[in-house]
């Protein structure tokens, strides 16, 4: 029945797992990696992300073609800044992107230009996290991956107004003109231009090169070529001509300019297309001194293609000049001014590699689609693709062919990090390339460098707009774990270049049978989103090309390969082939037991013989995403409610004492490890020490790894203590190993941040009953206990950041005080000598958090009085109070305090810190020494002995000669080992390659010193980095413990969501036979309608699971049976179905029928009644209209909206309606009055006009309309 595994969760899965998951979060973080390419040795480099980019726009040359500038490598230093140190001082974790360039000049005239080789640094570009996310500005975003359609060509139809079916091939670039090629209703094929200008395609293939009828037809093999000769014609009388007859001539007249004679060639029609041909035609054929004519084949094939002779009809073109002049008129609206230019249109648009790029991907669909073998590097058009689209699409036409499913995955692409920002460094670079370009013409003779070329702003401004305000770069979702690893999972149809919420109909948004194993049928917004932003399924890969592929076991001949890795196949590659389920049952050997097996083809699922299988799935849960897959008994819930279930689960709160579930699917390990939020050991080792904030461990490495590191072999990780995440829940980690524990590769070191002993935990397992209980939990109501309060069961920890910033104002310094004019020293007694507020501290609506005072701007005070006030110390005359206060419904304890600065700039200082700076570069120079020694070191024990083959630096100049033997002298005596990349050291590769690999890590290391010189040296000449014009940051973190409160929602992993209606004593609470009362009273009419089934599974088996002291995995589709359930429940002692008799907590008699009991899985989810519950008496007003303003952040009022009046309105409460709309809303003078007659006791004044009647007469004047009042 049930295995145990190591995570000790007992396994109902029949079928074992295959395979493992591919990573959770490879999407981004590979596509950011081979964006990057930084782990690559230069030389090693593919032609993608980065370094594609960098080629595309290098190299450089001015219009003269003298100065060349060439790129040659890139690289990046380290970031300044920790991601910690990033999110506390709002600012952005990158790194200083650099490129190596060459600047030569290829003018003999220049000979005194030398050949300069530069480092030019391109700007900060910002960096990946271990997690994949970016910092940007201190709030951690994420790139989400966008679904868009793939380049190459579509076959569509459309239905015209009468009726008629209209067909089109559309070609999509990856950059460049889109062309189309469409029918009409007569019948006649245009291609369109960028969705613009139309033209016959006769003419579009008069231009590129078919110019006469002849040409355009045996494209086609349309017609049959007859020579002229009376005997010859008088044999085919009775047939049509399929081209024109012309007689051709040519005149002769003299040019009045230059008294030339010029001949002009001349064409008459003699005879048009489709004429018959009759005896009296002979004798005209002849004169007109054609040596042959075109006839219509006389075969079935004419009618096919009676579309081309159509649309040579309508072609008012007759060579390619006439062409390609037609074309430059539609597309230019002008007159050509010569052939060159006309003709040059036409290559620009479609056959210009500069102008035009299918990409690798556009390429790869054309010859698939077309099945044509273009080269993969041809990527812009072919005379060739134009020919097949057409005949595809006469194909179409005649219904021989079908038309595209464009909601088909193989026509639909993923764009990753990688590639958007690649997208980005394009544009970037290409802007950068035409300053270069104007710069180079400008210098002329001058002496110039790369550095003098380069504007570092031009790309980092590019980039920086791009995370800042782009669609698909998102405020990252960091509820807990899930909602992370989810949030960087998600794909988007949405953003640039993609589709509008709007425009998106039913067909773009609903589940396609290709989305089997790569796009989760389950989790979606519910909403206006629904199905444009969906999730990757579990076992999901995005290939090179972009295209989704999902896992899948081979089978031959109805024998399963079990022994080898499964293979991924893209939407594509499935087409035609038949997969069996899972869970089918097979032998040892692989061989399906079963005499005939449903399979699935497609959108249909045929049953067949195992012979006729090819493939099989890997597992039950393939189809589902990550949230999906981690709701039990899932098969039993119906899908709308499985949605809502696997979207609740993301807005789980972490709760302080967070609990695994009984009832799991086996996936909550693998999340919690991927989410990488836990600390996970790198290797095998010793743990050497372990408290509340560091785990130090000792790895064993092998020998190897020893001689090329530099590293030691104890490794310090820091726990995150209480950190506020995006959405202010708390990250707080707590070690789970102790001193001397042996720990293995990726074993989990910590716990918390909704994660219990390496395995997500998201809620908590509570005792429930399924009965109404006095009405108190209708229409999905929730009772709860007070034990549940009592003991903190659902309470979760809340962190807020105030921040506060000190300015330089015209009228003087702004200052952090405790010192606050006006104010008591009750209110400032919490307050240290910067004005913030000690740790510790319990804050209280109105508090003052952090002490400001500000210049007043009242009049200048009199030297006299400036000197008074020196020395008297009297500020209160000329400051006001601009502290930040607690606000109404603020509550909790401060836990944490930051106080940055922008390094003081005078003489004295200036002199300590060149001092300062000074001692730093000694003491860095000695470490830069040491780690050169060690370096030389272990390079002399590796090449001891052996003689040199030639080692070169990066200009390929010789360091160390060939032919000499190493010594430690000659060693020592190279400068720079970070740039010895060419040449070879010893005549042994393998050794070489440590030799390189120890280098490299010398690199890493001399990288990551000189990093923390060039911060250091930061910190003590500028301070701490801050935005422009803030001289001091303040900031206060404030923790508020929330406890489960009437209004908070609640819910299980079903979709069964409900709001906390009361919370109950005890004692009060249904109780069982043995007196146990439950924690939790869930209403029965929940369940029936909704129709998710699971949450009652989840409760009988979790019950069983407590009483055993087990806990439980049962995966998707493939989780334990109702008899499996009951055989547990029996061993367990509790009742079968959890069908059993409660007794009233009040009165202590059995109620009447028996209920449902058992343990289900609840989640707090982040809509608390604390951020929500909110009054107003006196508030802020709208400026224009004099209203409140809405919603709590703007401590806004409630609005009384139409329909409330007519409520008011149908009860004629005429006065109590005027009062509403006038005094107690915007009638400004009328509130001043009404005040003053209360405070004086005095009868209400009338009222006045309210200011929304003063806002319409405006607007009316606005439209030009003189509105006066009649009084």
């Amino acid at each position: 029945m049930a295995t145990k595994n190591n995570t000790e969760r007992i396994n109902f899965a029949s079928a074992q797992l295959v395979t493992d998951y591919p990573d959770f979060l490879d999407i981004q973080i590979k596509s950011f990696q081979d964006f990057f390419q930084l782990k690559t040795k230069a030389d090693e480099r593919s032609a993608e992300g980065l370094y594609k980019t960098f080629t595309d726009n290098f190299p450089i040359t001015d219009t003269r073609n003298q100065f060349v500038l060439e790129f040659l490598d890139y690289f990046v230093d380290p970031p300044r800044y920790s991601i910690q140190e990033c999110i506390e001082r709002g600012l952005t974790h990158s790194v200083p992107l650099k490129a190596r360039l060459k600047l030569y000049c290829t003018d003999p005239e220049h000979e005194d230009f030398e050949t300069i080789v530069q480092d030019v640094y391109l700007g900060t570009i910002p960096y990946m996290t271990q997690s994949g996310t970016f910092v940007i500005n201190g709030a951690e975003r994420v790139v989400v991956s966008q679904l868009h359609r793939s380049p190459g060509v579509f076959f569509g139809q459309s239905f015209h107004a009468n009726g008629t079916k209209l067909y089109s091939a559309r070609v999509i670039p990856f950059k460049g003109s889109w062309i189309e090629f469409a029918t009409d209703i007569n019948q006649v094929m245009y291609a369109y231009i960028d969705r613009k200008k139309k033209l016959p395609v006769t003419t579009l293939f008069r231009a590129i090169g078919f110019e006469r009828d002849k040409d355009i037809l045996e494209i086609f093999d349309l017609a049959e070529e007859v020579k002229v000769s009376k005997s010859g014609l008088k044999r085919i009388l009775g047939r049509k001509l399929a081209a024109r007859v012309l007689k051709t001539w040519f005149e002769d007249f003299v040019d009045e300019d230059t008294g030339e004679v010029v001949s002009i060639e001349r064409n008459e029609i003699v005879f048009d297309r489709d004429t018959i041909l009759e005896k009296e035609h002979i004798d005209e054929i002849v004169d007109s001194g054609s040596k042959t004519i075109l006839l219509h084949k006389e075969d079935n094939q004419m009618a096919d293609y009676a579309i081309i002779h159509n649309t040579l009809q309508k072609d008012p073109t007759n060579s390619e000049k006439e062409a390609v002049e037609h074309i430059y008129r539609q597309l230019r609206n002008a007159e050509p001014p010569d052939y060159e230019t006309a003709k040059g249109i036409i290559d620009k648009l479609f056959f210009s590699e500069q102008r035009y790029n299918l990409g690798e991907v556009g390429r790869f669909r054309m010859n698939k689609k077309l099945e044509l073998n273009v080269d993969m590097d041809i990527k812009v058009l072919t005379k060739e693709d134009i020919i097949t689209i057409i005949k595809n699409l006469i194909n179409l036409v005649n219904s021989k062919a079908e038309v595209d499913d464009i909601d088909h995955l193989s026509n639909r692409r993923v764009r990753t990090v990688g590639e958007q920002l690649a997208s980005q460094f394009g544009v970037g670079l290409s802007r950068m390339a035409r300053t270069i370009r104007e710069r180079m013409n400008v210098r002329d003779n001058e002496v110039f460098t790369p550095i003098d070329l380069i504007n570092a702003k031009t790309l980092s401004s590019v980039i920086n707009s791009f995370f800042g305000t782009n669609q698909l770069s998102q405020f990252m979702d960091q509820t807990n774990p899930l909602a992370e690893i989810t949030h960087k999972r998600r794909l988007s149809a949405l953003g640039p270049g993609g589709l509008s919420r709007e425009r998106a109909g039913f067909e773009v948004r609903d589940v396609h049978y290709t989305h089997y194993g790569r796009l989760c049928p389950i989790e979606t917004p519910e909403g206006p989103n629904i199905g444009l932003i969906s999730s990757l399924a579990v076992y999901a890969k995005v290939n090179n090309l972009g295209f989704i592929e999902t896992a899948y076991r081979k089978v031959e001949d109805g024998v399963v390969n079990i022994t080898e890795e499964p293979i991924y196949l893209s939407a594509e590659e499935e087409e035609g082939m038949k997969f069996a389920q899972s869970n089918l049952p097979i032998d040892d050997t692989g061989k399906f037991t079963a005499e005939r097996v449903i399979t699935r083809v497609e959108a249909d699922y045929p049953v067949v013989e195992p012979v006729e299988v090819n493939y099989m799935d890997v597992a039950p849960n393939q189809i589902a995403s990550i949230s999906a897959s981690l709701i039990p008994f899932l098969e039993h819930d119906d899908a709308n409610r499985a949605l809502m279930g696997s979207n609740m689960m993301r807005q789980a709160v972490p709760l302080l004492r967070p609990e695994s579930p009984i009832v799991g699917t086996g996936l909550e390990r693998r999340v919690a490890k991927d989410s990488r939020i836990l600390i996970n050991a790198e290797g095998s080792g010793v743990v050497e020490y372990v408290d509340s904030d560091i785990i130090t461990i000792k790895y064993d490495r092998s020998d190897r790894i020893r001689m090329v590191s530099f590293d030691s072999d104890n490794k310090t990780y820091n726990l995150i203590k209480f950190r506020k995440t995006n959405q202010g829940t708390s990250i707080n980690l707590k070690p789970i190993v102790q001193k001397g524990d042996k720990v293995e590769l990726g074993q989990v070191l910590c716990e918390g941040y909704a994660t219990q002993k390496g395995e997500l935990a998201l809620g908590r397992n509570m005792k429930v009953a399924f009965m109404p209980w006095k009405g108190y939990n209708f229409e999905d109501a929730i009772v709860i206990s007070e034990k549940v309060v009592r003991e903190d069961i659902f309470t979760s920890i809340h962190i807020d950041e105030y921040s506060l910033d000190v300015r330089d104002t015209k009228l003087g310094a702004e200052e952090l005080t405790n010192d606050i004019p006006n104010v008591s020293e009750e209110a400032t007694k919490d307050l240290d000598e910067n004005g913030m507020i000690r740790i510790g501290a319990e804050v209280k609506p109105g508090d003052i958090l952090i002490g400001k005072i500000t210049p007043k701007g009242e009049s200048d005070p009199t030297p006299e009085e400036k000197l008074l006030r020196a020395i008297f110390g009297d500020k209160a005359g000329d400051v006001k109070d601009a502290s930040l206060k607690a606000s109404p419904s603020l509550r909790g304890v401060v836990i944490d305090k930051k106080l940055f600065k922008r390094a003081v700039k005078d003489k004295t200082k200036r002199a300590r810190d060149k001092e300062e700076i000074a001692r730093l570069e000694t003491e860095f120079l000695v470490k830069f020494d040491e780690l050169k020694n060690v370096l030389v070191e272990k390079l002399f024990s590796l090449v001891n002995g052996k003689t040199s083959q030639g080692v070169k630096n990066d200009l390929g100049e010789e360091v160390l000669p060939k032919g000499k033997k190493f010594t430690q002298k000659m060693l020592n005596s190279v400068e720079d080992y970070a740039h010895l990349t060419k040449g070879s050291w010893t005549t042994d590769n393998e050794l070489n390659e440590l030799v390189t690999e120890l280098i490299h890590n010398y690199k890493i290391k001399l990288n990551d010193l000189q990093g923390s010189l060039r911060r250091e040296k930061f910190t003590i000449s500028v301070g701490d980095e801050l935005p422009a014009g803030i001289v001091k940051l303040a900031k206060i973190y404030i923790a508020k413990k929330r406890k489960l409160k009437v209004g908070d929602k609640m819910a299980g992993r079903h979709g069964n969501k409900g709001i906390v209606a009361r919370i109950v004593r005890a004692e009060d609470m249904p109780f069982l036979e043995d007196g146990t009362p439950v924690d939790i009273v869930l209403n029965p009419l929940g369940v029936p309608s909704r129709m998710n089934i699971g949450q009652i599974y989840e409760t009988v088996l979790g019950w069983a699971g407590q009483k055993l002291d087990q806990k439980y995995a049962t995966p998707i589709f493939d989780g334990a049976t109702i008899n499996q359930i009951t055989d547990l429940t029996n061993k367990a002692g509790v009742p079968e179905f959890g069908h059993t008799y409660l007794y009233d907590g009040g009165t202590g008699q059995r109620f009447d029928q028996p209920a449902t009991v058992g343990v289900i899985y609840m989640i707090k989810l982040g809509h608390m009644i604390d951020d929500k519950m909110h009054a107003r008496s006196i508030g802020p007003y709208s400026l224009i209209t004099q209203q409140p303003l809405g919603g709590k952040a703007q401590f806004g009022g409630q609005r009384f909206g139409e329909m409330e009046v007519w409520a008011l309105e149908a009860y004629g409460a005429s006065s109590i309606l005027r009062e509403i709309l006038t005094v107690k809303s915007d009638d400004v003078l009328g509130r001043a009055k009404t005040y003053e007659a209360i405070v004086k006791g005095e009868p209400m004044p009338e009222p006045g006009l309210p200011e929304s009647f003063n806002v319409l007469m405006h607007e009316l004047k606005g439209l030009g309309l003189d509105v006066r009042l009649e009084e």
